[in-house]
């Protein structure tokens, strides 16, 4: 009997099949093990190598790169979360503690993927989105990263089909190919059939904060962040160009945040600042 045939019976973590050929896919998302994303992306993927899903117990939505510290952690096999042969785990924490529990009780995989998130990331989305820290979290084991995101149709529908399908693609060709150091794909889909993929730089596709003061039924005050969607840049070289236009956008995202271009010219107006550091 497999090991993703026993899955049912599972009382600990399973390992990867470090005996295997196959690739080693860990999923991970912030939507929840129970979204129907990560099941659509874990089905697809699992013609691809082996998979293992380790997503949170509730919706983790724009908790950013997140790290649970300050309490205990639990790492439970979630049959009823759909998942058939795939060895599916909840985690009460955060998309990046997913990642963390995921490769120390699994194993180191070859790749990290997380979503298909419900709703877009792009542009600005980036900085707090815990789909994309699931990613981010995997670049920090050296592993090859991917977050992927779908857009919802006009009347709020979401179709998996497809964007599982083309991430199944996509994960296979980074197996085989790699992706350079510290550098992760952020792909978004859109509504619909997808026309095809480009390549696309980051939008300034973001989220305008208000904030909504109510009283509770004692009179006290409590409040709610919202925020409207704002994007101005979406031409056919950026992520929301993209989609708009019924493409899936993969955006090439490296973690090196510094502004190069003003290394030396700050430099020259800072006290003490050694000129041989701008070179």
């Amino acid at each position: 009997m497999s090991s993703q045939a026993s899955v049912s019976t599972l009382s600990a973590p399973l390992p990867f099949d470090t005996g295997s050929r196959r690739k080693k896919i860990l999923i991970a998302n912030d939507d929840g093990i129970f979204s129907p994303g990560i099941k659509a992306l874990a089905l697809a993927l699992a013609e691809v190598g082996e998979v293992r899903v380790v997503a949170p117990d509730v919706e983790q939505s724009a908790v950013g790169h997140g790290i649970t510290i300050r309490r205990p952690l639990r790492f439970r096999h979630t049959a009823s979360a759909g998942f058939g042969d795939i060895p599916a785990y909840r985690v009460d924490g955060t998309p990046a503690d997913c990642v963390v529990l995921g490769v120390h009780l699994l194993g180191t995989p070859d790749v990290v993927v997380s979503g298909v998130n419900i709703g877009p990331n792009m542009g600005h989305d980036l900085t707090h989105s815990g789909t994309v820290a699931a990613a981010i979290e995997g670049l920090a084991f050296g592993v090859p990263s991917i977050a992927f995101s779908q857009v919802s149709s006009e009347s709020g529908e979401y179709s998996f089909g497809p964007g599982a399908a083309y991430a199944a693609e996509l994960v296979a060709h980074v197996l085989n190919t790699g992706l350079p150091p510290r550098t992760l794909l952020n792909v978004n889909f859109p509504a619909g059939e997808l026309k095809g993929a480009r390549v696309t730089r980051l939008s300034d596709h973001r989220y305008e904060d208000s904030l909504v003061q109510r009283q509770d039924p004692e009179g006290k005050t409590y409040y709610w962040v919202a925020g409207t969607i704002r994007a101005e840049d979406v031409g056919d070289d950026t992520d929301n160009g993209a989609v708009l236009a019924g493409y899936a956008s993969v955006t090439p995202v490296r973690l090196d945040l510094t502004a190069k271009d003003l290394l030396g010219p700050l430099g020259q107006g800072l006290p003490g600042v050694e000129q041989t550091t701008l070179a």
